[in-house]
């Protein structure tokens, strides 16, 4: 004990005298629900409250009041006193339970709170002895657990509900009788540990423990001394503690426990927030002192020399001591902030550690402590042991604080555990990992890398910035530490980027985008496929083809859902013949991909294009740089004539290659636009363009026949003046039989009568197509051949001489069909103008609907028809013979009116007519538009 350091960690608060108003001796004491209560000789209960002030009191037992306890879950205070006997026979020593929540009146002045129950504690299966320990367990309620102990060395035990009297007695033995001597119960105690209850029953010679589960309850005797009354009390891990003159014993469930050396006379003892509270006689001075120990940090937290004191309590978080002439004492803990400052003061920072982890501090409580430790030894140049104590604020105290303070090279073994364990415990930011990583490279520690890349190897997640660490390592030319750390992080782009930018591992980049998930490798690819495609083209076409194709036979995917060929294009920029290589095996695998008119215009492109890369081509071996334009290759090849001949068999070669490629285009073209469909599955206008940019004929005119741009198509063979194969393209599309166009002859014959040169050959077999489908007119023909002034007569001659004939016999025709009109025209004006001017003879003898002989009435028509009247309906006006085809000349007459409005019908007609003066002229001849209204 004297070697436990003494300090002022509590403070009195107040102290003073009991009020007047308790009066007689003090008994006994308890405490609760913010009240003193204190229980008197003469068999009152009073109560003081916070200020130690007099609350209210009342009388409990006629005569004295020995133990009380103030109920915790319940505002209940249960007595145990001495009141009259009711016979000779009968013990006036009662058992009362008080409901403090109502009051009684006791009298005109004063009230008491009610008594719920009363119980005589002796009966003649319960023999009446001396009291000298008092306990109550709350259990559920309504529930008590009383236990009483006597001076006989029993404990009379009542449990239940006394106030409905709903209860259970039952007696307890404690096996200490020696010489026939009685031992009393000194100390009580209860241990609750889930639905087992154990009771404590100390003696001045023993330690004992009742299982109470247990029917009958079954002893223990936890050892063979004991300890005096008020020497016993519970911890707050509800362990026994009993004091003895020589030491403190503590008693868990199955024996003796911690021994504490304390020397002197144990008064009283207590437990108060962790603390042991002992009151000692003090054996030198005689003297009683009053010790408040810290048992976990092995300290004396106060120490104060007292009178005798009679009870201890604790309440409002003091403990209070009352003396035996009834003073009163409250001692109060101090605050943690008090209590750290006196200990920083004397430098006893492992003493403030202990304390602030005992009482349960906060963390950041606790770690400011450990700062301050820290920085004592810092300035004391402990550099090792301050770094153990900033190690402890981890996640409390901001790391720039603590790597600032060992930056200086010669700390880099402490600076580098603090990082250790910063990222250890997941706090660690990008800059602690560079920092740690530069820390292993500076100090050339391969094995701590290696216990820091590979820690906990194939289980849990890194605890550090994947990114940080790996360029740290690449940095350091640690390869495979950061190609570890990408791998196992799954960072496939930053493993690839080191095989392939840092190794030049190209086998092992593509074997490790083998085994990737295919969505994974596929945002691989499309990064590093650039590098992989120039140095391993095959390989990584295999690759790409797996992607693209396997996946939907292996697993059922669908089409839709693989990745398309598309995707993969911008890693082919450098490679075309590469990329057609790729697009060609895809579409000879795949023939129904949704992306199939993407591909096509991308092959499209490059079988078109004239200016294409050829890698296969390599002018290296010459002395050539392979990146040379071509004119600076024809430049640097022309000082040998060795170098003419290469320059010409590449040529040969780009050439040979162009037209297959050519080849492959119109192939292309004509499978991607089958007959049967009206859209292609390409761009027709890309693929225009494309044909034109390349001078690609025979793609361009089989797109604009598809297209049915007839005139674009002979256009085309204009432009090559092919002469030939210009009359043959108009031979097959300009036949309108088979749905051709017939003005095509009239454009070819304008590209003759305009191209400046003798073309007598052609021009004579396009007249004769142009004669035969009655085309053009002969005047039109002749303006246009005048136009070319190498042409001559001769060439039109026949074809004039034929028209000619086949224009007079015409005329002829026409004015035999005129004089029939004219003769005609002439009879009718004679004839309306006699029934204008004669009068006409009906002579007809028979009616002409029923043939019988003409009778009165009738009635005679102008077209010499006679009806009797009853033949005609009523109301006839017009011959019933004649009427019809009246009716139809003046419908058609009708019709022709109408017609004339119809603009559209009347061009059109125009328009689609070999001749349309002919049917403008019919509608002259008509009378349709001859006609004009104001």
């Amino acid at each position: 004990m004297y070697q436990w350091r003494k300090f002022e960690f509590f403070e009195e608060k107040y102290g003073g005298k009991i009020p007047e108003d308790v009066t007689g001796e003090i008994q006994c004491c308890s405490s609760g629900r913010g009240k003193v209560v204190i229980g008197s000789s003469d068999g009152s209960v009073s109560f003081l409250d916070r200020g130690i002030k007099f609350d209210s009191g009342f009388q409990a037992h006629s005569s004295s009041v020995l133990f009380l306890q103030h109920l915790k879950q319940r505002n209940f205070l249960v007595t145990v006193g001495e009141d009259e006997q009711i016979s000779t026979q009968q013990s006036g020593m009662c058992l009362k339970v008080f409901d403090l929540d109502k009051a009684q009146e006791e009298s005109t002045s004063s009230s008491a709170p009610e008594c719920i129950g009363i119980l005589r504690i002796f009966t003649n299966q319960f023999p009446e002895a001396k009291i000298t320990s008092f306990l109550v367990l709350e259990e559920v309620p309504p529930i008590l657990l009383i236990a009483i102990g006597l001076d006989n060395g029993c404990v009379y035990c009542v449990k239940g509900d006394i106030a409905r009297e709903r209860i259970t007695r039952f007696k307890l033995q404690v096996d200490g009788v020696s010489d026939k001597r009685q031992t009393p119960i000194t100390g009580l105690g209860f241990r609750l540990d889930g639905l087992s209850l154990l009771l404590f029953a100390v003696t001045p010679d023993s330690v004992n423990s009742f299982a109470m589960q247990a029917q009958p309850p079954r002893l223990q005797t936890l050892d063979h001394i004991g300890s005096s009354v008020n020497t016993v009390t519970m911890s707050d891990r509800s362990e026994l503690i009993v004091g003895r003159p020589e030491a403190v014993y503590f008693y868990e469930v199955d024996g003796r426990g911690p021994c504490w050396a304390f020397e002197g006379e144990k008064k009283f003892m207590g437990w108060f927030r962790g603390y042991l509270l002992c009151v000692i006689a003090d054996p030198k001075t005689g003297t009683n002192v009053f010790n408040v120990y810290d048992l976990r940090n092995r300290l004396i937290a106060y120490s104060l020399v007292v009178d005798k004191v009679s009870n201890m309590l604790c309440e409002w978080g003091n403990v209070i001591l009352i003396t035996a002439d009834k003073s009163l004492l409250c001692v109060a803990e101090k605050d943690m902030e008090s209590k750290l400052d006196m200990l920083f003061k004397k430098n006893l920072y492992t003493v403030a550690i202990n304390l602030v982890q005992s009482q349960h501090a906060d963390a950041a409580a606790t770690a400011n402590v450990m700062r301050k430790y820290g920085d004592h030894l810092y300035g004391k140049q402990d550099y090792d042991e301050a770094m153990s104590q900033y190690i402890n604020t981890i996640g409390h105290l901001e790391p720039s604080f603590v790597i600032q303070k060992f930056l200086d090279a010669q700390r880099i073994y402490n600076l580098t555990n603090y990082l250790e364990k910063l990222h250890e415990k997941g706090l660690a930011s990008k800059d602690h990992t560079t920092l740690l990583l530069n820390c292993y490279t500076k100090l050339k520690d391969v094995e701590k890398l290696n216990t820091f890349i590979r820690k906990e190897d194939g289980i849990g997640e890194l605890k550090f910035d994947v990114e940080t660490a790996i360029r740290v390592c690449r940095a350091a030319n640690y390869h495979e530490h950061a190609m570890y750390v990408a791998k196992k992080a799954g960072k496939h782009e930053w493993y690839l980027k080191i095989l392939l930018e840092d190794l030049g591992n190209y086998d092992e980049a593509l074997q490790y985008i083998s085994s990737l998930e295919p969505s994974q490798a596929g945002v691989t690819i499309k990064e590093y496929g650039k590098i992989l495609i120039e140095h391993k083209p095959k390989e990584a076409i295999d690759i790409l083809m797996r992607l693209c194709t396997e996946q939907g036979t292996s697993n059922g995917v669908y089409l839709s859902m693989l990745p398309s060929p598309v995707d993969f294009i911008n890693v082919f920029v450098q490679h075309p013949h590469s990329l057609m290589d790729f697009l060609e095996r895809y579409a000879e695998i795949v023939k129904d991909s949704p992306a199939q008119a993407e591909i096509n215009n991308t092959l499209l492109e490059l079988y078109l294009s004239k200016d294409l890369n050829f890698p296969s081509i390599s002018l290296s071996e010459n002395g050539v740089d392979q990146n040379f334009t071509d004119q600076s290759v024809a430049a640097a090849m022309s000082k040998t004539g060795s170098g003419k001949k290469e320059i010409a068999d590449s040529n040969d070669t780009i050439e040979k290659d162009c037209v297959e490629r050519q080849q492959k285009g119109l192939e292309l073209l004509k499978l991607g636009w089958p007959s049967d469909q009206e859209q292609p599955l390409y761009d027709v206008d890309l693929a225009i363009i494309l044909c034109e940019m390349n001078s690609f004929k025979e793609g361009l005119l089989y797109l604009y026949e598809k297209m049915k741009l007839y005139k674009e198509v002979i256009a085309c063979y204009m432009q090559n003046h092919d002469h030939e194969g210009l009359i043959a393209c108009c031979k097959k599309l300009g036949d309108s039989g088979k749905g051709g166009d017939p003005s095509l002859w009239a454009d070819l014959l304008k590209y003759f009568g305009e191209i400046g040169e003798d073309c007598t050959k052609e021009v004579k077999e396009v007249l004769t197509y142009i004669e035969r489908d009655d085309i053009l007119p002969p005047i039109i023909v002749l303006q246009t051949l005048a136009k070319n002034p190498c042409l001559t007569l001769s060439v039109v001659k026949d074809y004039i001489a034929r028209k000619l004939e086949q224009e007079s016999k015409i005329i002829e025709e026409d004015r035999r069909a005129v004089e029939k009109y004219q003769e005609t025209t002439k009879n009718m004006r004679k004839e309306i103008e006699d029934l204008r001017t004669n009068a006409r003879i009906f002579q007809l003898s028979k009616c002409t609907a029923c043939t019988f002989t003409l009778d009165i009435p009738a009635v005679h028509f102008m077209c010499m028809h006679s009806f009797h009247q009853r033949c005609l309906g009523d109301n006839e006006t017009e011959c019933p013979e004649c009427a019809p085809e009246y009716r139809s000349v003046v419908e058609i007459k009708r019709s022709l009116e109408q017609n004339s409005k119809d603009q559209a019908l009347f061009f059109q007609q125009v328009k689609s007519s070999k001749d349309g003066f002919s049917v403008i002229a019919e509608y002259f001849g008509k009378g349709i538009i001859s006609k004009t209204s104001d």
